[in-house]
């Protein structure tokens, strides 16, 4: 395990490779310095006029959205500065998974007038789907993840709107190499991102599961985004600001309600991430015994890359927080899906990287690294 030079990314996230000790979010924001925005403005504006004159349903764009801070920038960003006219389309939870802060923050986005269709996948697949992405791969968002991303395209596809915009681009703003595209901005390699799995969906079905019962869990493939002339671009490529707190703060402004749990409930200092439902933050818990870093890895890393954050700052708050779940969230995630809180940490312990990790006991687990030294 190594961790860049610059920031407190470790080697171990999936997709990424390092250069000369720096990951590749780093080298990218020291690129930004460089960058012409007037050509990047222009830029943004071929994709714009590219929208209008394949409009073909009244809407000239696509954007999905939670009603969180990175999709309520976006959506004003699209509407206030592109003068565009966009579809806002919600995937949304099951009413045990949903929290009532997600639906009031999609409820105020609607307020500030601007159309969305919800889309509900049909509530007990759901759940089963969830069980076996958690026995498969220790992760249960593996199948709802396959939903959150496919369900925009495809409705692309059947509605005819031509583009569709995305936030960051996980290759240049992350690490993730897998899904970079023919340039900073295209978006259509995303279904190489490692949570997609490259479009696997074979482990979905079985006797009781078929191919018809998950049409909402199926990416599109390329023949039928080309077919349908589909552009995904990442709109944070054009953004000089992008960030998870200046996000944060633009989206609270306008009526974004945040997390009040503590730190250590959730592994997120700022309460401005997964707002929408409580799960994803174990399956950050189990992110981080998995591969040693979890959500507050990612607020750091900005901040030091910003200089809003030193590097050793960075490494006391990863040293307090990250990894870090409520028992609560373990409970109702392990109720809703129906076994035990013990079957929850026999399935983790499967997954813990023992190379990263010291075993003490089940669910008690220390780390061999040092933050921002590695192993």
């Amino acid at each position: 395990m190594i961790y860049c030079k610059t920031c407190l990314q470790p080697d171990t996230r999936p997709g990424t490779r390092f250069f000369d000790g720096i990951c590749p979010a780093c080298r990218y924001h020291a690129s930004l310095q460089n960058v012409d925005w007037d050509e990047r403005r222009k830029e943004l504006n071929r994709i714009v006029e590219f929208g209008r004159q394949n409009n073909r349903s009244g809407y000239d764009c696509i954007i999905g959205v939670s009603g969180g801070k990175d999709s309520t920038r976006q959506a004003f960003f699209v509407k206030d500065v592109l003068k565009m006219n966009p579809l806002l389309v919600c995937l949304s939870y099951p009413p045990e998974q949903v929290t009532e802060r997600g639906v009031d923050n999609v409820s105020n986005m609607i307020s500030h007038g601007f159309d969305c269709i919800t889309i509900n996948p049909a509530p007990q697949l759901w759940r089963k789907l969830m069980h076996k992405g958690f026995f498969n791969f220790t992760n249960w968002a593996r199948s709802t993840e396959l939903a959150l991303f496919s369900s925009v395209p495809r409705l692309a596809i059947a509605y005819q709107i031509p583009l569709i915009w995305w936030g960051e681009n996980a290759a240049l703003q992350l690490g993730d190499l897998n899904v970079m595209g023919k340039t900073g901005s295209d978006g259509n390699n995303l279904r190489k991102m490692n949570t997609l799995g490259d479009g696997d969906i074979s482990w979905l079905i079985n006797e009781e599961v078929g191919t018809k019962d998950i049409l909402q869990y199926l990416y599109p493939s390329e023949k039928e985004m080309e077919d349908a002339n589909l552009r995904i671009t990442f709109l944070g490529y054009f953004w000089n600001d992008w960030s998870l707190v200046d996000n944060g703060n633009f989206s609270a402004l306008r009526g974004l309600e945040i997390r009040n749990e503590k730190p250590w409930e959730i592994g997120d200092p700022l309460g401005i991430t997964s707002l929408d439902e409580d799960w994803v933050t174990l399956n950050q818990m189990i992110k981080y015994l998995k591969y040693g870093f979890g959500r507050i890895s990612d607020y750091v890393n900005e901040d030091i890359r910003n200089g809003k954050m030193t590097r050793e700052e960075g490494i006391a708050l990863n040293e307090r927080y990250d990894g870090k779940c409520s028992p609560e969230y373990i409970k109702s995630f392990s109720d809703y899906i129906g076994i035990t809180v013990e079957d929850f940490w026999q399935q983790v312990d499967k997954s813990v990287n023992l190379e990263l990790f010291n075993r003490h006991s089940l669910g008690n687990y220390s780390p061999k690294f040092k933050v921002g030294k590695g192993l």
